[in-house]
């Protein structure tokens, strides 16, 4: 599994990105992803390679196709580095939300006007 840099380097690319979208609506073989994109069938067989060893998606033979789907956790190491940064955000916001109301009720007090 790749980890959240590499991750984001895999997912710069809008082809894998479009893969990943359409396999996200169920799993499908190399055949059926290239007749819905711009590429060409072996170019999708190397994206799906890329996302394949980045951890994203996983296949498996089905006859003679070989069937891709999402992998559900390929996205955990960008999901945990994200969600530090969403936590920061989330803190900053509230200390932001704190201070702007003791200023709000500081400046009622000077005024004279009654708390809300």
């Amino acid at each position: 599994m790749a980890n959240a840099s590499e991750l984001l380097i895999v997912l710069g690319d809008p082809t894998r990105q479009a893969i990943l979208d359409l396999l996200l609506e169920g799993p499908q073989p190399v055949g059926e992803l290239a007749a819905l994109l711009p590429v060409s069938r072996p170019a999708v067989s190397q994206h799906l390679k890329v996302l394949k060893e980045a951890g994203l998606v996983v296949d498996r033979q089905h006859g003679t196709r070989r069937v891709y789907r999402v992998e559900p956790d390929g996205l955990a190491p960008l999901r945990a580095y994200l969600e530090r940064f969403w936590r920061l955000n989330l803190v900053a916001f509230a200390q932001y939300a704190d201070q702007q109301q003791a200023d709000q009720q500081q400046a009622d007090q000077q005024t004279g006007r009654p708390a809300e």
